[in-house]
């Protein structure tokens, strides 16, 4: 163990060689500076090449709940997609997360590629702030009885499962019954992923300190079938209808899939726990919108002063 006794978790897009040389510099920086790297072993090999390194992890350790258990930090360094995954370790540790971006848009990553020298700089003298992020949970139900749970930082989507079939379902907020649909299904988000899927399908995009559910219908064959924004306490069930011909599938995250039995009922909520995001930067999410999107903001003044 470091002399410190201080941790980081590093989580890595192993298939690409600038995720590699990355947690390659990051592990030798942080190490340098008396931070204690830990490793997946499933990644530790196929980081580095299969060639040891000097100084080695402090630590190599299991895929898992317990994975990020007693770290600082887990830096995830890939895009959106790897930084999911980051999140599915850091959670249940309740340690905060920090997204180095190598992707495109990378709206849950903090840290840019080209700064990863300011990066380690943060880590090591502690400069990051908390943010929490509402997570959802979604609980299948099928004859009355749950046969299924799963959570997610960006969305919980129903899909139908054949691309030759349409998904028929009955949307219900707060116990009562809102409307049917027939489509590709439906996408309830939280804020975080009001620009991931929800955005895709037509959603709106939400600053991430408003407390809200999205609920965005995919590709609806209905009159009404628009975006809506309901209460952070409100539950959203979407049933499946016993006689159609299409069957559903639950996605959380885009990561984690469960196959839906017929008449099945899906019920999603605010979870109790949230995902914790290391910020090192205290720009407004206007600016980060900006940034991400490429928007044009040409002509702009600002207030007189």
């Amino acid at each position: 163990m470091s002399g410190s006794g201080r941790r980081v978790l590093v989580v890595a897009h192993t298939g690409r060689h600038d995720a590699r040389e990355a947690a390659t510099t990051l592990l030798m920086q942080l190490t340098a500076a008396g931070v204690g790297v830990r490793l997946l072993d499933e990644e530790a090999a196929l980081l580095f090449d299969g060639r040891p390194t000097d100084p080695p992890p402090e630590e190599i350790v299991a895929a898992g709940p317990e994975s990020a258990a007693g770290c600082e930090l887990v830096v995830v360094i890939g895009g959106d997609g790897t930084i999911l995954r980051g999140a599915e370790l850091a959670r249940p540790a309740a340690v905060p997360l920090l997204g180095v971006n190598l992707g495109h848009v990378g709206f849950l990553a903090e840290a840019e590629f080209a700064d990863l020298d300011h990066t380690v700089d943060c880590i090591v003298h502690r400069r990051w702030q908390v943010e929490q992020r509402l997570t959802v949970e979604a609980v299948v139900l099928s004859d009355g009885s749950v046969v299924h749970r799963c959570w997610a930082l960006n969305e919980a989507s129903v899909e139908k499962a054949s691309r030759q079939r349409i998904l028929e379902v009955v949307v219900e907020v707060d116990g009562r019954p809102l409307s049917r649909w027939g489509g590709d299904g439906m996408v309830c988000a939280t804020p975080t992923g009001s620009t991931a899927y929800a955005f895709s399908a037509g959603g709106p995009v939400v600053w991430p300190e408003v407390a809200a559910l999205l609920v965005v219908p995919l590709s609806a064959h209905a009159l009404f079938a628009r975006p809506m924004v309901v209460s952070p306490r409100s539950t959203v069930a979407v049933e499946l209808i016993a006689d159609s011909a299409g069957s559903g599938v639950l996605w959380c995250d885009g990561r984690r899939t469960y196959e839906l039995p017929p008449g099945a009922r899906v019920e999603v909520r605010a979870a109790d726990q949230p995902v914790l995001l290391a910020r090192l930067h205290q720009a407004p999410f206007t600016d980060r919108l900006v940034r991400k999107f490429g928007l044009p903001v040409t002509g702009w003044r600002g207030r007189a002063r």
